[in-house]
């Protein structure tokens, strides 16, 4: 048994991160089984549990949609904020009842993610959520065929808080598209912004080889897919950790003359973004010219209780060179209201920043305590209400500007790459424009996969409505 713990997962040294490649496992062990596995958080979690569903599929697993028809039930977890620990405890909750009413075949649930890292999480499971059998953590996805393989009939807990090395399973991810893919390039965080948890549960960066990324990608362009999204807590920081490395400017020209038809990376930190990855978006059509700059607060005084490096006065400096290098960029961000203390001069300075960068888009949210994180200790004066009411009206302001943006394109062709059918309306397509803006289209499905110029006939906040003309 291995138990998290957070003085070993925030510590960091220089000892270089080794690179070991693992032959996927293979069996027929579980061939009569179904597994169900639901996912929580950012797209980081949504590749991981491609790669679990491609672990568990070699071991002979079956994919079912509904999780009463289940065999085993994987939960992968999010611990950026309150809600996903109530819905995590709400779920176990369904589990729970229905390992204890189902007499006719055992019911295996594993929790893994970065919750599976919190060391309160597991106290509590331990407590309360016996009908866990696996725990697991980020560090050691690649073990689960052993633990599965050797389950104990108790509750296993097998999570490491080491900072990380960089595991190679060759080619194992069930990929839950085949248009378009997520591609790792890095693994960990080291800026320890105070609020945030990440950099306890996923470790130290590390970054990829490059050798190792652009194999990926060119494997990916030859099954046939369009387009690929790079992947890491902070991508910009590729190559920083390794001396023998590319830098992130590097890897993503790399990856331009590949020829893949779209490129895309989250997530961006503003404080490594440099001039030479500017300039390199700006040189490519097909890195698509959208970024996703993470603000956090427009107050000098809360970035720097933040730990977040920057000033906004830098901010709008890097915004402003983004805006005027790389043609037709759209900017989305995250915002947090309600940070322990925050004044209405602090909250009025990220209304004020709002209105200076007229984001596309915006992910908002109320501070939520992360226990370990050093904001967690700080006393908070601000009541819940205020935050409520700041996060209302910081949410009207950037649908504003959403709206604004997207009818600039009303009237226009722009070119879609359609994914699939509308969740909404069958009759339509649902595709993705270069800058990220969703866009549905009345077309044959036969266009699923293709990219299509659209004329854009409509435009809400959050979507686009277009026709082929």
């Amino acid at each position: 048994m291995n138990l998290p713990d957070l003085n070993e997962a925030k510590k960091r040294n220089n000892e270089k991160v080794e690179f070991l490649y693992v032959d996927p496992v293979k069996s027929d062990k579980f061939s009569n089984r179904t597994y169900y596995i639901k996912t929580y958080g950012c797209q980081m979690n949504v590749h991981d549990s491609e790669e679990i569903s491609g672990i568990l599929e070699n071991l002979g697993f079956t994919k079912t949609e509904e999780m009463e028809d289940a065999d085993l039930v994987i939960l992968n977890t999010c611990a950026i904020r309150e809600n996903a620990h109530d819905k995590l405890f709400g779920f176990l909750g369904i589990c729970k009842h229905i390992k204890a009413e189902r007499k006719d075949r055992p019911l295996t649930v594993c929790l893994c993610g970065c919750m599976a890292q919190e060391p309160v999480v597991i106290e509590k499971i331990k407590n309360t959520y016996k009908c866990v059998d696996l725990i697991f953590g980020t560090h050691n996805i690649h073990e689960l065929p052993n633990y599965l393989l050797n389950l104990s009939g108790n509750m296993d807990i097998e999570v490491k808080s080491n900072e990380g090395n960089v595991f190679e399973v060759g080619e194992v991810y069930k990929r839950d598209s085949n248009i378009s893919a997520w591609v790792n390039i890095m693994y960990g965080c080291n800026k320890f912004c105070t609020y945030c948890i990440v950099p306890y549960t996923r470790g130290k960066e590390r970054s990829r080889k490059s050798s190792d990324i652009l194999r990926e990608v060119n494997c990916l362009k030859e099954k046939g897919y369009k387009e690929v999204t790079l992947l890491g807590q902070n991508v910009n920081a590729y190559g920083t950790d390794n001396d023998e490395e590319i830098s992130f400017a590097e890897l993503l020209e790399s990856v331009a003359k590949t020829g893949i038809e779209r490129i895309r990376f989250v997530t961006s930190h503003p404080w490594n973004f440099t001039d030479e990855m500017i300039n390199v978006i700006a040189k490519y059509d097909n890195i698509m010219p959208y970024i996703h700059l993470p603000l956090q607060s427009g107050s000098n005084s809360i970035l720097k209780l933040m730990g977040r490096r920057y000033t906004k006065e830098e901010y709008k400096e890097l915004y402003d060179k983004l805006k005027s290098t790389i043609p037709n960029v759209a900017i989305t961000t995250d915002i947090i209201v309600g940070f322990p203390n925050e004044t209405d001069s602090d909250f009025k300075d990220t209304m004020d920043m709002v209105d200076y960068c007229k984001y596309d888009g915006a992910y908002t949210f109320i501070y939520s305590p992360r226990v370990g994180t050093p904001a967690a200790k700080m006393k908070d004066s601000v009541p819940m209400e205020v935050k409520e009411e700041r996060l209302q009206e910081l949410n009207k302001l950037v649908n504003k500007y959403s709206l604004m943006n997207n009818k600039k394109l009303l009237n226009k062709k722009v070119k879609v790459l359609l994914s699939g059918i509308s969740e909404k309306d069958s009759n339509k397509l649902y595709g993705y424009t270069d800058t990220m803006k969703l866009v549905n289209v009345e077309c044959d499905k036969s266009l699923i996969g293709t990219i299509q110029e659209v004329t854009i006939i409509d435009a809400k906040s959050f979507s686009l409505d277009g026709v082929i003309k």
